[in-house]
């Protein structure tokens, strides 16, 4: 009964629509105190909003190609973006300016994240590789490059010390940057998004079978599969609520689902968008859900 007393508190009234975007939206992310969120897409525009409002807060223009992945600073000072230039942009929030453009991936640049220092910037690129800058340098170039993936790589997560990139060729990769030993895990199916669990213990992954799995972090354990959804071409997020007790995941034909953590059942699916469901981002305190979408709409849930 507590699990289905859960699950209904789980967000599925849409609050509000953020329209703007022209063209498809790749992402949208909450920051980290979840009052403020990033969108970025096809138009090359990535826009900051209150989504608590609808407001449009600011754009920041520079991007030449696509952009497929925005970060904010945990201070929210700062901003870290990539996509179709092949280089990674990082910017001053308040002035909307460039500091510098981070340069080395020889293609697309799928996803990027600040460390939690907000020193260091990590990516991932069509390229088959993971590459490091150190946003303290005045260097443009990589302090890091990880070139061990058979393929694409498509999504990058972080802790404190270690790095963890999901790829087309169906391995997670995790490198520990201190000890500079890396672990694979083989799921046998291409991976285009991993995340981590909120304590940190485990490691979701999205996986073009349509199955969304989970790992013990430090094993590589299969800890369990979540079905029910369309993944078969299309980069699409997953990711755990706030309590770490459901599995949040899109849909190519605009559904949202809700699985149950440890038992796996579907507890909540809804249809969200008209259009491929790109991505979701769970707000860090609240029953609050944001997704995006091909149909160039951003969506607030409560």
């Amino acid at each position: 009964m507590a699990a289905a007393a859960a699950a209904a508190r789980l967000p599925r009234t849409e609050a509000r629509v953020l329209s703007g975007h022209e063209g498809a939206v790749l992402a949208v992310r909450f920051n980290r105190d979840g009052n403020y969120c990033l969108s970025c897409g096809k138009d090359r525009i990535i826009r900051l909003w209150n989504p608590h409002t609808g407001a449009l807060v600011k754009p920041y223009k520079s991007h030449g190609r696509e952009v497929r992945d925005v970060n904010s600073s945990s201070d929210n000072a700062k901003l870290v973006s990539c996509g179709g230039d092949r280089q990674v942009f990082y910017w001053d929030v308040a002035s909307a300016r460039v500091i510098r453009k981070f340069r080395g991936h020889n293609s697309e640049v799928n996803s990027v994240k600040f460390n939690e220092f907000n020193t260091v910037v990590v990516s991932a690129g069509y390229d088959r590789t993971v590459r490091a800058f150190d946003c303290r340098s005045q260097s443009s170039d990589p302090i890091q490059t990880i070139d061990t993936f058979q393929d694409s790589v498509m999504s990058v997560n972080l802790t404190n010390t270690e790095i963890i990139a999901g790829s087309v060729d169906g391995t997670i990769r995790t490198f520990d940057i201190r000890m500079g030993r890396e672990t694979v895990d083989n799921l046998g199916h291409p991976v285009n998004c991993i995340s981590l669990s909120n304590d940190r213990n485990c490691l979701l992954a999205n996986c073009l079978d349509s199955t969304v799995r989970l790992l013990d972090k430090s094993t590589g354990e299969l800890l369990q599969e979540y079905k029910g959804h369309i993944c078969k071409s299309f980069k699409m997020d997953c990711c755990l609520t706030n309590d770490d007790a459901f599995v949040v995941g899109g849909s190519e034909d605009g559904y949202i689902f809700f699985w149950e953590l440890v038992d796996a059942p579907v507890v909540s699916s809804f249809r969200a968008h008209s259009s491929v469901v790109t991505s979701v981002s769970y707000h860090p305190t609240r029953a609050c859900m944001l997704t995006s979408s091909v149909d160039g709409t951003i969506r607030v849930w409560t």
